[in-house]
C-alpha cells in the first residue's frame, strides 16, 4: 500500500471490531480522511492517547481500498488534555469538530484554509483565550463564510438599503430593513449586529467585551443548520 505523511486533527472516533477504531481526521494537505487505527483500543496500544478527539498529530497513513490505515502517529499539540477538563471548552470543541466533519463532505480533497481555522479554534480553546461559546460560534460562522455562506450584515439583503436594518433572516442571507423584511425574519438590534459581524470577522475586541446575546447564539445555530442542511447537534448541548 502507498504511504503518505500529513498532519491532522482527530475529529471523531468509532469502534471497529474488538480492538480497532475508525478515525475521522481533518488533515492539512489531504482534507478529510477516514482511516482505521488497528489495535488502538488495547491497553498497550502503540498509539497511546494520540488518536483521541482534538489531538493534532503528525501521521503516517497507508492508502486502502475503502479506508486508509494509520501506521504511525506522533503528537504535535495535545489540545485534548486541556479541553477535556473543562466542560464548556469540551462542548465547544465538539461543536467545532462536528461542524468541520459536516462542512467538509468530500474526503481527500485539500481544504487548507479550513484546517488552519480548525487548529486556531482548538488552540484558543485549549489556552482559554476567549469565552468558549464565542470561540465555537465564531468558528461556525467563519468556517461557513470560507465555504461561501457569508451573511450580509452592512446593508439590506433585499434592497441594499443601509438604514433601518432591524431584522435578520437566515433564509434571506442576513440583515433586512424594516420595509423589506420577510415573515421569517426576527428583530436584531445594533449590539446584536455588531456581535454577529464580530463572529464572522473574529473580532475579539468586541466578543470579549460582553457575553453573546441569546438571540445571536440562536442565529448562529440556525445559520449552521440551514446552510449545512442538517443540525449541529453539539450546539444544542451548548445552549442547554
Amino acid at each position: 500500500m502507498a504511504l503518505y505523511r500529513d498532519e491532522g486533527v482527530v475529529l471523531k472516533t468509532v469502534k471497529l471490531g474488538e480492538a480497532d477504531r475508525i478515525i475521522t481526521l481533518m488533515t492539512k494537505q489531504h482534507g478529510k480522511v477516514r482511516a482505521v487505527a488497528k489495535g488502538v483500543r488495547r491497553t498497550k496500544s502503540r498509539f497511546g492517547g494520540r488518536l483521541e478527539p482534538f489531538m493534532r498529530d503528525d501521521l503516517l497513513i497507508a492508502e486502502g481500498r475503502s479506508l486508509d490505515v494509520v501506521s504511525q502517529a506522533a503528537s504535535i499539540s495535545s489540545y485534548a488534555a486541556r479541553i477535556c477538563v473543562d466542560y464548556d471548552a469540551y462542548t465547544a470543541a465538539n461543536v467545532i469538530a462536528e461542524t468541520t466533519d459536516k462542512l467538509v463532505s468530500t474526503e481527500h480533497e485539500p481544504a487548507r484554509s479550513q484546517y488552519m481555522l480548525l487548529i486556531s479554534a482548538l488552540a484558543a480553546l485549549a489556552r482559554a483565550q476567549h469565552p468558549s461559546e464565542a470561540i465555537s460560534d465564531s468558528y461556525v460562522m467563519r468556517a461557513l463564510s470560507q465555504a461561501g455562506w457569508t451573511p450580509r450584515l452592512s446593508s439590506c439583503a433585499v434592497c441594499g438599503k443601509r438604514d433601518d436594518l432591524d431584522y435578520f433572516s437566515v433564509a434571506s442571507g442576513g440583515i433586512l430593513c424594516s420595509t423589506d423584511h420577510t415573515p421569517d425574519s426576527r428583530r436584531i438590534d445594533l449590539d446584536g449586529r455588531e456581535q454577529m459581524e464580530a463572529l464572522v470577522e473574529g473580532d475579539w475586541n468586541v466578543l470579549d467585551h460582553a457575553p453573546l446575546k441569546a438571540e445571536i447564539r440562536r442565529f448562529v445555530e440556525e445559520w449552521g443548520e440551514y446552510y449545512l442542511e442538517r443540525p449541529i447537534r453539539s450546539l444544542k448541548l451548548l445552549d442547554s
